[in-house]
């Protein structure tokens, strides 16, 4: 019998996802970061990168190198090559999910948060039991990613643009965030969310 549950976090960009994971992890959850599995899958001289470097060769040097601007470049305005770095990443992923959520469980973990930007695109939402999703006005995400990441006005809109709407979040997750205000009403709304996960759990 499973003893531990897996919540998968997602939302867009700007949302706020960074204050909600870091309230999930003050009470009690193990967190699994996605962004730095991915940076971990595509390590120099990785298998994965290896397999990259005869779909995407400009991209990849000799030493089995990520460059990861020129990838940026190439996938940006181009569906199909996004869908094919995807396809090729995502597994390597999902894998190092699976090997996490493991060794995690049998150390005794009881909550395992998945904190995953791409949870969906990567099928990892079919790895949880709950999905919590982080959404906002996207004049306020557009705000807060310039002033984050420094970008220009028209790289945040674009940014925006290539996500999800609310309305994805909303039909696809069990709980949502709505993160237009305060940094304390983010943290609220996410202590409330974390305390109902556990109370169906123990219920």
């Amino acid at each position: 019998m499973k003893n531990y549950s897996v919540v998968g976090l997602t939302g867009q960009t700007g949302a706020g996802k960074t204050t909600v994971s870091r309230v999930f992890s003050e009470n009690g959850f193990e967190v699994i970061d996605c962004d730095k599995l991915s940076r971990a899958v595509t390590a120099d001289g990785s298998k994965c990168n290896k397999t990259l470097a005869k779909l995407f060769p400009d991209c990849i040097n000799k030493n089995y190198h990520l460059d990861r601007k020129a990838m940026a470049a190439v996938v940006f305005n181009d569906a199909g090559k996004l869908r094919m770095l995807n396809d090729t990443i995502f597994p390597f992923i999902t894998k190092e999910i699976n090997s996490k959520i493991l060794s995690l469980s049998e150390n005794g973990a009881e909550y395992i948060l998945l904190d995953a930007p791409t949870l969906f695109e990567a099928k990892a939402d079919k790895l949880c039991d709950v999905i919590v999703s982080c959404i906002a006005d996207s004049s306020v995400r557009k705000k807060r990613i310039i002033e984050r990441d420094g970008i220009s006005v028209e790289l945040a809109e674009s940014r925006i643009a290539s996500q999800h709407g609310d309305e994805f979040f909303i039909k696809n997750s069990d709980y949502i965030i709505k993160n237009n205000g305060s940094l304390q009403d983010a943290e609220l709304q996410t202590v409330e969310v974390i305390n109902k996960i556990k109370g169906n759990n123990n219920g």
